[in-house]
């Protein structure tokens, strides 16, 4: 794919909303907010996940990280093992941190811990990292 095809300005503009989900969810976890903070690490990973895709000129609507990261291969970028286990993992916070009808019990608060919180937010930034050095080695 050639550099002249990107969309810089759309790759930066779901990068930085990436950015700043990451770092809500980081005044999430410093207040015990540990449910948001898992589900702002999925939503931080699906922003810089889809920053890739409109920046390659593909942009997808959908929330599933693993279907994003399809998306991504199938324009044929390699995707790392690490990488697609942390999409994995994040996808499964998509409902289950919010609403209260995905438990038996009690409410989605009840069920998050601070290391719960700390592995995806760090799996976040490991997804994000991934993607700005994909977006770094295209835009050359």
């Amino acid at each position: 794919m050639s550099s002249s095809n990107l969309d810089v300005q759309e790759f930066e503009r779901w990068f930085e909303s990436a950015k700043r989900t990451i770092m809500s969810a980081f005044a999430d976890l410093s207040s015990g907010y540990y449910n948001w903070s898992c589900f702002k690490a999925h939503q931080a990973t699906e922003k810089g996940l889809k920053a890739l895709l409109w920046g390659l000129g593909q942009p997808k609507v959908g929330h599933s990280l693993v279907s994003l990261l399809k998306d991504i291969q199938d324009l044929g970028v390699d995707i790392p093992s690490d990488i697609r286990e942390k999409c994995f993992t994040l996808s499964k916070y998509y409902m289950i941190t919010r609403y209260p009808d995905t438990w038996e019990s009690g409410i989605p608060e009840d069920y998050f811990t601070e290391k719960d919180a700390r592995d995806a937010i760090s799996a976040a930034n490991e997804i994000l990292d991934w993607v700005r050095d994909i977006w770094q080695k295209l835009s050359k």
